[in-house]
């Protein structure tokens, strides 16, 4: 008995993606993924590295999750009466 598998087209267009990067030169692949890295952050994304809560040198009073784009917090202002 023979069994032929055939690829999916997922599989399929995976592969094309990866032959369209691997035409590209170091310095085109570099430019590309600085675009993903401006997406990224544009988006909300963080640089800073999450936390290590089993740490003994990790200081819960000293770490806020969330932060609103790396400062220290969001506050509401009120003007006038309500």
């Amino acid at each position: 008995m023979i069994v032929v598998m055939r690829e999916s087209s997922a599989d399929h267009e995976a592969e094309d993606e990866w032959a369209e990067w691997r035409k590209l030169t170091p310095e085109q692949r570099f430019l590309e993924s600085m675009k993903l890295w401006e997406t990224f952050l544009a988006l909300g994304g963080s640089l800073e590295p999450e936390p290590d809560t089993q740490s003994p040198f990790f200081d819960p009073e000293e770490w806020r999750e969330n932060l609103a784009h790396g400062r220290p917090g969001v506050r509401v202002l009120r003007r006038g009466g309500v």
